[in-house]
């Protein structure tokens, strides 16, 4: 009898896309030297785009979607990895061109896996995610231009979504003051809670402006890209940074080179899909001792497998707040 277990699927033709909870077997799999026994997921933006097919991420089809899992290995080609072992993989196409998370088995290729500190549970790596990986590089970024806590303010747009949240309760732990910028001021709490100093309404930075402001903070987390990127940079202080890794608002730039020349504003892009190994090693290991688990805790929503296709046009719509973990085994 062959070992069936569920997985969610992206299929298209005629132009039109379904999805739906299916179930297959190992022999259905993409090419790997790895498989794992996936427990949990994330939903991530990109996972909304995915799913809705709002924007072309699948770059073939069938697909199955989720950017991220955390697992145990079921059974290793790789002497580097042996059953038991809990890991954890981020991007490397996951959802765009290697089928991903959002499936109860993965087979994968070993160089893209990474082995999860002893003190992070597998469902912790996913309340983390793709989303707070990226805001650790985010924060490697900042502190890769020498922007300290003494400089000032660090503002982070996008605050109540997944890599925001994270942001902001990691430079609150590493003593930064954070401002927090937010389409959703009824959030103003739990992003206090969560460690922000204040809250301010992303409309004051999304509009076209100046092309050099007031210089407003020494270092900034941007995940949302376009006009929103422009004022940030414009009101950034002399030798600060800006670590840029989304594009919520918009993929263009529409912005001078003024920051750069004037004030030596540095713009860090952060690419979490394609980052070496060591990279991803270095960001989990501070992501181990520098984030509050217990904060990490109050931003997760948790859903399943059958579940998590009713988030798919709601994260992409702005009304997903910090983490939803998605219990695969469940």
């Amino acid at each position: 009898m062959t070992d069936l277990f569920r997985a969610l699927k992206i299929e298209k033709e005629n132009d039109k896309q379904t999805v739906n909870l299916v179930e297959i077997s190992e022999n259905d799999l993409m090419e790997g030297n790895v498989v794992v026994d996936v427990t949990h997921s994330t939903l991530n933006y990109k996972d909304g785009l995915a799913m809705t097919g709002s924007s072309p991420i699948v770059r073939s089809f069938p697909m199955i979607p989720g950017i991220d899992f955390s697992g145990n290995v079921r059974s290793s080609e790789d002497p580097k990895f042996s059953k038991g072992d809990r890991v954890v993989l981020n991007g490397f196409g996951l959802s765009e061109s290697h089928y991903g998370g959002y499936s109860e088995r993965a087979r994968v290729n070993s160089e893209h896996l990474i082995k999860l500190p002893e003190n992070i549970s597998n469902k912790q790596a996913m309340e983390i995610g793709t989303a707070g990986y990226t805001a650790m590089l985010c924060v490697l970024g900042l502190e890769s231009c020498n922007v300290k806590p003494a400089d000032g303010d660090i503002l982070v747009t996008g605050a109540s979504g997944g890599v925001g949240s994270v942001a902001i309760s990691l430079l609150s732990a590493l003593g930064y003051s954070v401002l927090a910028s937010t389409g959703r001021l009824s959030e103003t709490d739990y992003l206090k809670e969560l460690g922000a100093n204040s809250v301010i309404d992303r409309a004051e930075l999304s509009e076209a402006s100046r092309p050099l402001g007031k210089e407003r903070w020494a270092g900034a987390i941007d995940s949302v890209g376009s006009q929103t990127l422009v004022n940030v940079l414009a009101q950034t202080k002399y030798g600060g940074a800006v670590s840029a890794c989304g594009l919520a608002q918009g993929m263009d730039l529409p912005a001078t080179v003024l920051p750069f020349i004037l004030r030596g504003v540095s713009l860090v892009g952060i690419d979490s899909v394609m980052a070496p190994i060591a990279k991803r090693e270095r960001a989990w290991e501070r992501l181990s001792k520098d984030l509050d688990m217990e904060k990490l805790s109050k931003m997760v929503v948790e859903t399943t497998l059958d579940e998590i296709i009713n988030f798919g046009q709601s994260i992409i719509d702005g009304q997903v707040r910090g983490r939803v973990v998605v219990n695969i085994a469940k």
